[in-house]
């Protein structure tokens, strides 16, 4: 079976309606019968699995500027295998992206071009008419290497409204495949890091449908399955390497940010996936090699992990002789407190010697280098990772110096960030979301 072809949803800018428009897509598509796969652009933890309770199947992060090449067409190929469409979701604008060379700035547009999918253009048209075409054009023009295949409008205001746009867009030759009405009226609920969770949001499949409904009452899907085009390679290898054999990782609504392609190479190369919650008071198994604790929403529930004596001391008694990991809201919690939104201060695990706090709110948004000071569960010392980082928490104890910190870390054009996380005997941890391990300086 050859590769499928693809279909990148993309936008000038955030706030567009992608995430609309790819979930309307994606389920009115899987209701014909098409078997879809969905991607996404970027290091984004939380739309892979609204695509996922859309198609039916696992949506994997495609990243041109932290994947090295091998992970990144084993992850594209893995989204093609046994599918008959690929729909990627951008991130941001089409060509937002950091400062590096060709195709490797993170940017939608170097997806596009890499696997050769045509872009789906959505465009907010709400206070504009056809000077919405000068700036699908300027997309369109931007960059050569990617084709706007069609434009779906969102936000449409009346027919009257459509018929302005769509002439400015026949002026410079882009095909209007749908329009979204500005009272459709389907937003998904938000909070701090983006939508609230697929697995926490209310009647998901219930308002899956109702976007299928919109979709196909507005969008032309016959056209839009016309333009689809490109392929992925037949890529296998390169996916990351377990950590150990069998793994327990944290899993609930406290613990739900591990991306996609992480767990896919896991099992790939046959460690076994060992999940347990905290907040049902759940200990890692003691017949795991290593625990993982992924990044989330502890400030959330920080109260009930403080309670979580059985969890709390089954951790402590597995981090004395096997290693422990904690990403972001992970790190928070193997730390010695938390303090929440009303600032009330609660116990963590004290694993790690560091308080945090999520009431002094700041952000910290970005992609992460860091080199490891120490062997431990993530490599060898001078490992090269890169991650991203995404969270308004803040650490309340002074930074770690060079006998405690976990990694040295850059940011994405190499400005240095000084030292980061923590590691104390078999535990380590940080608040970037580790996306490869690679080469290079």
């Amino acid at each position: 079976m050859s590769p499928a072809p693809g279909l990148l949803v993309a936008a000038p800018r955030s706030g567009s309606g992608k995430t609309t428009v790819t979930l309307a897509l994606m389920r009115a598509l899987r209701r014909r019968g098409v078997a879809l796969r969905g991607a996404k652009c970027g290091p984004d933890y939380i739309d892979p699995a609204f695509h996922e309770a859309a198609t039916g199947a696992p949506s994997l992060n495609l990243d041109s500027f932290a994947m090295p090449d091998a992970l990144l067409d084993a992850c594209a190929g893995l989204s093609a295998h046994e599918a008959d469409l690929v729909v990627a979701e951008g991130s941001m604008g089409l060509h937002d992206g950091i400062v590096a060379g060709e195709g490797r700035t993170g940017a939608n547009a170097d997806i596009a071009a890499r696997y050769g999918w045509p872009v789906l253009l959505v465009l907010d048209v709400s206070g504009a008419a056809q000077s919405a075409a000068a700036v699908a054009l300027g997309c369109a023009a931007y960059d050569s290497r990617i084709r706007i295949a069609g434009v779906i409008l969102n936000k449409v205001a009346s027919p009257r409204h459509r018929r302005l746009v769509e002439a400015g867009l026949s002026r410079v030759g882009l095909p209007v495949l749908g329009a979204f009405p500005r009272e459709a009226n389907l937003v998904l609920p938000e909070r701090h890091l983006g939508l609230v969770q697929a697995g926490e949001t209310a009647d998901l499949h219930a308002r899956l449908d109702r976007l299928a409904d919109l979709a196909e009452a507005s969008l032309d899907l016959d056209a839009i399955l016309s333009v689809a085009g490109g392929h992925a390679p037949a890529a296998t290898g390169g996916l990351p390497r377990p950590p150990a054999q069998r793994i327990a990782v944290a899993r609930d609504a406290a613990f739900s940010f591990l991306y996609p392609h992480m767990l896919a190479g896991w099992r790939a190369a046959g460690a076994e996936i060992v999940p347990f919650s905290p907040l049902a008071d759940e200990p890692p198994g003691v017949d795991c090699d290593a625990c993982w604790l992924p990044g989330g929403y502890p400030e959330l529930h920080a109260g009930r992990l403080a309670a979580a004596d059985r969890f709390r001391d089954g951790l402590r008694t597995f981090a004395r002789t096997r290693p422990v990991h904690g990403e972001c809201g992970g790190y928070m919690v193997l730390g010695e407190s938390l303090e929440d939104a009303d600032g009330i201060t609660h116990p963590m695990a004290g694993l790690l010697p560091v308080a945090t706090s999520y009431r002094r709110r700041k952000l910290h948004l970005g992609y992460r280098v860091a080199h490891l000071l120490a062997d431990g569960l993530l490599g060898p010392t001078g490992t090269r990772l890169v991650g991203h980082e995404f969270h308004y928490a803040s650490e309340l104890t002074p930074a770690p110096g060079d006998d405690l910190a976990l990694a040295r870390v850059t940011d994405a054009e190499g400005v240095p960030l000084g030292l980061a996380g923590h590691r104390r005997g078999y535990v380590t941890g940080s608040f970037f979301h580790l996306i490869a391990e690679t080469t290079g300086a």
